[in-house]
């Protein structure tokens, strides 16, 4: 069912779909579309389950910080104002701008950072399953 649901969004965003329209002033512009995660590691396959789909607006305010956290399925998101470093646990490192797509990693730990002059705004997009967390806080150390 999730990859039924995943091909429709595919189909709706490819431009041939779009070159139908009569008032020739739609655009598509693909953002990302990839197999991997932003730190190169491959993508899991789809869960089973029933599917959830969410869409999460974050704010990050300047300075702030998002606590060490993994996620266990899927996610893409899309950085609409600000400046934000994502750091995998591992090390790996990721600079986002504004404007800018990212496919997020997948149970890794990792933490951001919003390192610009103005409240970072971030749209999420997870492919989880449905009853299940999409986001999960790291233990503090004992």
């Amino acid at each position: 069912m999730t990859r039924i649901f995943l091909l429709g969004i595919a189909l709706l965003a490819s431009q041939s779909l779009f070159a139908r329209d009569t008032h020739g002033n739609v655009t598509v512009e693909t953002l990302a579309k990839t197999s991997t995660s932003w730190n190169g590691a491959p993508l899991p396959p789809y869960a089973q389950g029933t599917p959830e789909v969410s869409v999460v607006k974050v704010t990050i305010p300047v300075g702030g910080t998002v606590a060490p956290h993994k996620h266990p399925y899927m996610n893409a998101a899309i950085l609409l104002a600000g400046e934000l470093r994502v750091v995998s646990e591992a090390g790996d490192e990721k600079i986002l701008k504004a404007g800018e797509a990212l496919v997020e990693l997948v149970d890794t730990w990792h933490t951001g950072f919003n390192i610009g002059d103005v409240p970072v705004e971030i749209v999420v997009v997870y492919a989880g399953i449905a009853g299940e967390p999409v986001t999960v806080s790291k233990p503090a150390a004992e």
